[in-house]
Formats: structure tokens, sequence, C-alpha cells
């Protein structure tokens, strides 16, 4: 039997009696009822985005990451398209509705939020995890008052029919959902017609002949870790609900003071490489917001999700440690891909002594998806230094300042004098 609580803790953030608490007593049942290891790794993620916008979504994707565009489904209002590296790498499913009217769930996530409502049907929807029995976990998540979506629901919602879909959750507004595959099994998703698109072909074609010109095809490693922003008071609560739901254990958490937030990592328990099955990473503001106008501290993290909602920030992908023209690989990376006219918050931060590099990109047009590179130098097996992810959370900030500036000034435009 697994043993989740058995895995060293790092960082300096204090958690809750409550959290210390409940973390030993899910893990420690979640072990005991087989659940631990009834569940693996992410097998996929699954990412939606407005009408018009997903082959250049995936002409931008296949330039910066090392995803294969493999074929699309398509259903009555959705395009699916999968993009693949290999079956020991997590798929991404990059959903296209097809009209704009389309309502549903996951659209009304969006609407709440000023900035998250110019995009209405564009989110991070949420991962699936590998499981060997499906009616198994199911019923014993069910029994620990988990609810799923209907086999009616799935169908409404267009989604692989051989998925069993928890439903968004109250403190990320992800979903989490379960496919049935015997390891050394290929991934299939039950869902309508498949075929490979021209016009998405040829723009993933011309996206992987670039990365070659560009000689970075092979310095681009899969996802090392996905990061989402909460509100500060569901810090807790929404790491301990993904342990619950995964199987995954607690690595720790990092105080970041000068940005008044804290990161807070999570890993499977299943592999020890991340490429196998990517960190789940939360970050939250220390304080509430509307204790801001009297700490007068900086508040990124919650000015993000009052902007956007919870949701995923942004996708981190490991670069290959190593040097290319004497330069380190993520330098030649980010210089390459930001000659192609993509922008970058900040100049590649942290150093071989502090052992890695990173760097934020600008967010996606298409999804607002931020891409993060991290060198690790040396087999480090961090995720950050804190001074690297306190300019990280700054740039990344003031980009949505800028964004949320912008949206007002539109809205202002629009108001009749």
């Amino acid at each position: 039997m697994t043993g989740s609580m058995s895995f060293p803790r790092h960082g300096d953030k204090q958690n809750s009696s409550f959290f210390e608490d409940y973390l030993a007593r899910l893990l420690e049942e979640r072990d005991h009822s087989g659940l631990t290891d009834m569940i693996d790794q992410i097998d996929a993620i699954m990412i939606t985005v407005d009408p018009g916008n997903s082959i250049r979504y995936i002409g931008e994707l296949t330039l910066m990451t090392p995803y294969h565009y493999l074929v699309t489904l398509e259903s009555k209002s959705h395009w699916t398209h999968i993009l693949r590296i290999d079956m020991n790498s997590p798929d991404l499913l990059v959903r296209e509705v097809k009209d704009r009217r389309t309502r549903g769930i996951f659209r009304s996530l969006n609407e709440v939020y000023p900035i998250g409502a110019r995009k209405p049907n564009s989110r991070y929807m949420g991962e699936i995890l590998r499981v060997e029995d499906t009616h198994k976990v199911v019923e014993c998540q069910q029994a620990r008052e988990f609810r799923f979506f209907s086999q009616d629901d799935i169908r409404k919602h267009e989604l692989p029919g051989n998925l069993a879909v928890v439903k968004p959750s109250p403190y990320t507004h992800n979903i989490v959902g379960y496919l049935e595959r015997p390891l050394g099994d290929i991934r299939v998703y039950a869902l309508g017609i498949s075929s490979i698109k021209p016009e998405v072909q040829e723009v993933y074609l011309a996206a992987k002949e670039l990365q070659k010109k560009l000689r970075i095809d092979t310095l681009i490693l899969p996802i090392d870790h996905l990061a989402t922003r909460i509100y500060s008071q569901n810090r807790e609560v929404a790491i301990l609900e993904w342990l619950s739901l995964s199987s995954y254990y607690y690595w720790g958490s990092y105080d970041i003071r000068d940005q008044n937030s804290s990161t807070n990592v999570t890993k499977s328990v299943h592999h020890d490489s991340e490429i196998l099955s990517p960190a789940k990473v939360f970050t939250a503001n220390n304080t509430p917001y509307f204790v801001n106008h009297l700490e007068r501290l900086p508040s990124p993290t919650e000015t993000f999700v009052r902007n956007y909602g919870p949701r995923l920030h942004h996708i981190a992908l490991a670069v290959r440690d190593g040097e290319t023209g004497g330069r380190e690989n993520i330098e030649h990376v980010v210089s390459q891909i930001a000659a192609q006219g993509r922008d970058f918050l900040l100049d590649v931060i942290g150093s071989r002594d502090q052992g890695l590099k990173q760097i934020f990109s600008s967010a996606s047009e298409h999804s607002s998806l931020i891409i993060e590179y991290v060198q690790r130098f040396d087999d480090f097996q961090g995720f950050f230094a804190k001074d690297n992810v306190a300019e990280l959370t700054h740039a990344a900030g003031v980009e949505e300042e800028l964004v949320e500036l912008q949206a007002r000034s539109q809205i202002e435009a629009g108001k009749p004098h």
C-alpha cells in the first residue's frame, strides 16, 4: 500500500491545524481505501476556446511546446483537437465551441468575472486522470460525497463518453475526469467523428518546421507543472480537495511575502518525474482583497481571480538542461520564440547557483493562459527560488493590471453620454 504521508515536506508556509489534521486523515483514508493505487497519472488536460480561435491556438502551442497535432473529433457543437507528445505525457484536448451563442455550465463560470466574460467560452477545464477501474473509483468517490455528471450531462456538454467527470470544484472551478485505461493501452476519447483537418495540419506542420529552423525542437520538454490561482480563503480546502480526487501528495508551501501570496505544490505519489505526471501548484493571496485598503499590500493573485475567476494561470514546460550556441537552453528558446513576435513578461530570471531559471510568456489571446519555461541545473528538484517567484508574480500582475485598465476603458467608451 502506498504511503502518501511518507514524503518529505518542503517550504516555510504555516498551515492551519484544520489543514494539517485533515491532510493526514484524508490521505491515510485514501491509501487504506485503495484509491491511491487505483488512480494514476494525469492522462490529459482540457482547454476550451471561443469560436475561431482553436486553429491559431494550435499553431501557437505546437511552436511553443513539444505537442503534435493528432486528430480532430467533431460533435454537434464542438470541435475537439487532440494534441499529443507520446503516451508518457498528458494529451492536450483543445475544444472549440462552434457557435458563440452556445451556453452551458463552463461558460457560466466565466460570465460573472469582468475579464473572463470577454471570452465567455474560453477557459481551462481541468484534468483527466488514468484509472484501471472507473466503476470502483466513482463508487469510492461518491461515498466520499463527490458529485459526478450523469451520462446525460456528459452527452449534453459533449464530453468524451468514456469519462466519469466530477462536477466543477467550488474552489478552483476545474473539473476532474477519470479515464479507464490499462497501462500500455492507447488513449482513446469517445467523442464525435474523427478526422485530420487539413487547415489544422497546415498550421501544425508550419510550426514544427519553424521549431526545427530555430533549433528549439529538441529543447522544450513536456509539462512540468500546472498552476491554478484561487481566492485566499480557499487555499487549504482547494489543496485538500485535489488530494482527495487524485493520487497526489502535499509537497509543501512557500510564503512569498513580497507579493502577499503563497505557492503550494502537490506531486504524484506514483511518479518521481513531473514529465510523467505534472505537479499541480496552487497560488493564493495571504490576505483577502477587502483588506487591501487597510494593509496596502500587493495583491496580484487575488486581483487575477477577481477578474478572471479561479482558474489555471499558467502551464510550465521544462527545458532541457545544457547550452545551445554558448547560451543556456532556456535563453536560446526564449530569444528564438520572442524573435517570432511572441512577448514575454520579463527577462529570464534565476541562475545556476539558485538551481533553475524561469520565465513567463504573455497570456495567450486565445486561452488567456501563460506559458512558463523552466530549466533546472544539475538535477535540482525544486520548483522555484523565492526571489524568482516574487518577480514572476509581480510581472504577471502588471500585465493583468493593464488588461483590467483596457477592459475598463472599453466599458467606459461604450457607455452612453
